[in-house]
């Protein structure tokens, strides 16, 4: 491979070496950049692909960790690449088209767009509808409802968190089946619930706050687009209310009409 070097790809176990050259008038972590930038241009590393850990990321290119990463932090700032807690960094892959419908189902909008959809739960509990939610499920006030919290992935990268709220009673056991299935839409089909759709979304926009920034994977300053969403069964009943927060730059949400 002409420019990073082969030593370094995650799938490969060449020892060939690429250090970059000293005394060229441009410094070491800016040859660094732009060659992983020319093969990210030439299809090298792919969109999802994970880079080599710094430590050999270092010594392939013959220089230490702080260099390096300075070279690692021009390409996440230009939209390259885009580091991941706990799992690496990977080449940023483009947005993910995310239409707004009647009929939206996050996995079957993820599929579409060639990746794996996974919903990630986080915990569920049973508690009483506050106004708020009462009011959105349109439901008396003090009525059990069942909350809910997860993640959603796209290839493993986290796309959105947030919390949905169900009436209790109409969704039994539904968190022990989302839980084991990863999938609401699956999760809601055990149950009975095949088809529901879309009454209403609502969307702002503003920065991440710590609890999101944990979640996402997102540097703080990032910005989340945040979505109110309220789902109907065919006969007009509210199904979930929900809150979600997507990670601004890896959706670009898509409306028809």
């Amino acid at each position: 491979m002409a420019g990073s070097p082969e030593n370094v790809r995650a799938d490969g176990h060449s020892q060939m070496t690429d250090a970059v050259p000293r005394g060229t008038g441009v410094t070491l972590w800016r040859q660094i950049a732009e060659r992983l930038e020319a093969d990210i241009a030439a299809g090298r590393w792919q969109p999802g692909e994970r880079l080599p850990v710094e430590a050999e990321l270092a010594s392939a290119f013959g220089v230490n960790r702080h260099t390096l990463r300075r070279a690692l932090a021009a390409l996440a700032e230009a939209g390259l690449i885009e580091a991941t807690a706990g799992r690496g960094t990977f080449v940023k892959a483009p947005p993910l088209r995310y239409p707004i419908g009647p009929r939206t189902r996050f996995s079957e909008i993820v599929t579409a767009g060639g990746r794996w959809p996974f919903g990630r739960f986080l915990e569920a509990r049973v508690e009483p509808a506050d106004a708020e939610v009462a009011r959105e499920l349109d439901i008396p006030q003090g009525t059990d409802v069942l909350r809910i919290e997860s993640i959603h992935e796209a290839d493993g990268v986290p796309i959105s968190c947030g919390i949905a709220w169900f009436a209790a009673a109409r969704c039994p056991d539904l968190d022990l089946i989302y839980a084991a299935t990863g999938s609401l839409t699956r999760a809601l089909a055990t149950l009975g619930i095949e088809d529901f759709r879309r009454r209403e979304t609502r969307i702002t926009a503003r920065p991440a706050n710590a609890r999101e920034m944990e979640q996402l994977s997102i540097a703080a300053g990032r910005s989340v687009i945040v979505l109110e969403r309220v789902d109907v069964e065919p006969n007009g009943r509210p199904l979930q209310w929900g809150r979600s927060s997507f990670a601004a730059d890896r959706v670009q949400l898509v409306f028809k009409p």
